[in-house]
């Protein structure tokens, strides 16, 4: 069994369907070239080191990341980190959620977290995770790159 999978079956049966929703509609809408694996003990979804052999802060064995899913004690964290330096994809993000969800949007630099099953935006998401494909967030994390070196 892969560790993607036995990660999933040890979820908390109160987040079970609704992590696999999530990663469901995450897999259905992420970008083509992304590669789904464990990465810092959840399931992450990378730019493989054959596209990005930099590697993720320059460790040529630790490949980039684009997109996690977690189920937490208390909530299920969506880890997005094309969200944390896109200004407009952040500003549609907010103001999509606060339409279709009745609850105040939690939210850090790069993580989402559901602390209620049934107000996840399931379809906002998957909108979300399409909305940058990997050439992109490449393009985008190498600019950043660059500025934080100087």
């Amino acid at each position: 069994m892969d560790e993607v999978q036995e990660y999933i079956e040890k979820i908390d049966s109160k987040w079970q369907e609704a992590y696999q929703d999530l990663a469901k509609v995450i897999a259905e809408n992420i970008p083509e070239g992304f590669v789904l694996q464990m990465q810092y003990g959840m399931p992450t979804y990378v730019v493989p080191l054959s596209v990005f052999p930099e590697g993720y802060l320059g460790r040529k064995d630790e490949p980039l990341s684009f997109i996690s899913v977690a189920a937490q004690k208390k909530h299920l964290s969506l880890y997005h980190m094309g969200i944390m330096g896109n200004k407009d994809l952040l500003a549609w993000f907010q103001t999509e959620y606060q339409k279709v969800v009745p609850t105040k949007l939690n939210m850090g630099k790069s993580c989402i977290r559901f602390s209620n099953p049934k107000n996840i935006p399931y379809e906002l998401v998957g909108e979300l995770v399409g909305k940058i494909s990997m050439e992109e967030w490449v393009a985008s994390y190498t600019r950043f790159a660059e500025k934080s070196k100087k």
